[in-house]
């Protein structure tokens, strides 16, 4: 505050917005409680009918966070973190875990794709906000794509990227990891949804690039592998979702942001641009992690997946950019403008989750 002037709450003050802020988290608790016995339901669908206090209670709490978080400036933190829980979920129905097959009977539920619209159409409009549609519209979309990669491929050191290479402790890596596996134990699973279709120089593109993912078909080589490698030599867990509690709302904001995008093929553009960034500006954040990994003297498992991923990810970042991002402003002049937004929405929502993660590092 100006003249460094802090005004502290009285004790009545305090412990009114303490009550209050522990009443909202467990009225999202409750709801998500709700949300995963309705989940869990055999044939949800089917028996709504006997269900219908359990989901009126939950349709509550849903459209009560939908205007906590997308109606009220940056929104409540505990809002936006409960919807897009509810929201991962239901996306991640569309990949197999390799579990109780049982656990997909609710996949095609029209119940739960009415809550996925709910949320979704409130979130997207939200997150355009932060956009200027119309100058994007106005672009040289070739040059600005080549201008953002130019800029993202080396930028300076933000002093969330000093804090990590050069103070983040033993503990804060670990931290780091645990939120971190959420992605990298099932990593490029939603790029598969979208290389289906007619056979071209970009589709041939997209699938060398899973494939390089996925080890070539090689489990020891899969980079989800060398994740878990890093995990198990710190005594870590390898269960996926393992740590899914400390994941904060904006890093399963851009999961949740990857299933939109690859599940709705009008979002094609959109998920390419958004890949484009994800791969050039990759290595730049891996050799922060890698130099915090080499300042605490960790082993070489320890690290091994962020030298991989530089590495290989300097050249996925070329391919995406040369022979997907451009041949696809070419072929599609009028609609090209949509790589840009996913380019410039991926690196916004990607900036947010990791201030977001450095911050849980900072608190834990």
């Amino acid at each position: 505050m100006h003249n460094n002037l802090v005004i502290f709450p009285t004790p009545k003050a305090e412990g009114k917005c303490t009550q209050v802020a522990q009443k909202t988290v467990t009225q999202y608790d409750d709801g998500e409680r709700l949300f995963l016995e309705l989940l869990a339901t055999e044939d949800l669908d089917a028996q709504l009918a006997k269900l219908a206090v359990e989901a009126r209670e939950f349709e509550e709490v849903l459209r009560a966070a939908i205007s906590a978080a997308y109606e009220s400036g940056d929104g409540e933190e505990q809002a936006h973190l409960f919807l897009q829980r509810i929201l991962y979920r239901i996306n991640r129905l569309k990949l197999f875990w390799y579990d109780d097959l049982r656990l997909y009977s609710n996949e095609r539920s029209l119940y739960l794709a009415s809550c996925q619209h709910e949320i979704e159409a409130a979130w997207q409009s939200w997150e355009l906000g932060y956009v200027d549609i119309p100058a994007l519209q106005q672009l040289n979309v070739k040059q600005a794509l080549i201008d953002r990669a130019v800029e993202d491929l080396d930028p300076e050191l933000s002093a969330d990227s000093r804090y990590i290479r050069e103070e983040m402790s033993l503990a804060g890596y670990c931290h780091l990891l645990a939120i971190a596996s959420f992605d990298g134990l099932v990593e490029g699973s939603r790029l598969s949804r979208v290389l289906g279709g007619v056979a071209n120089e970009v589709q041939c593109t997209l699938v060398r690039v899973l494939l390089e993912e996925y080890g070539n078909g090689r489990l020891s080589r899969k980079h989800s592998t060398f994740f878990a490698q890093m995990l198990a030599e710190l005594g870590m867990s390898t269960q996926p979702e393992g740590y899914f509690d400390l994941v904060p709302w904006e890093v399963l904001a851009c999961a949740n942001q990857n299933f939109l995008t690859t599940e709705c093929k009008r979002y094609f553009l959109r998920y390419c641009g958004a890949l484009t960034y994800f791969e050039v500006a990759g290595p730049a954040a891996y050799k922060n992690y890698l130099a915090a990994a080499q300042r605490l003297l960790l082993s070489a498992a320890a690290m091994g997946y962020w030298d991989l991923h530089i590495r290989e990810d300097e050249r996925h970042g070329r391919w995406m950019l040369d022979d997907v991002a451009l041949p696809l402003a070419a072929q599609y002049a009028d609609d090209g403008w949509e790589l840009v937004l996913g380019y410039d929405q991926e690196k916004i929502m990607s900036d947010r989750a990791a201030k977001a993660v450095v911050r849980s590092i900072r608190l834990r």
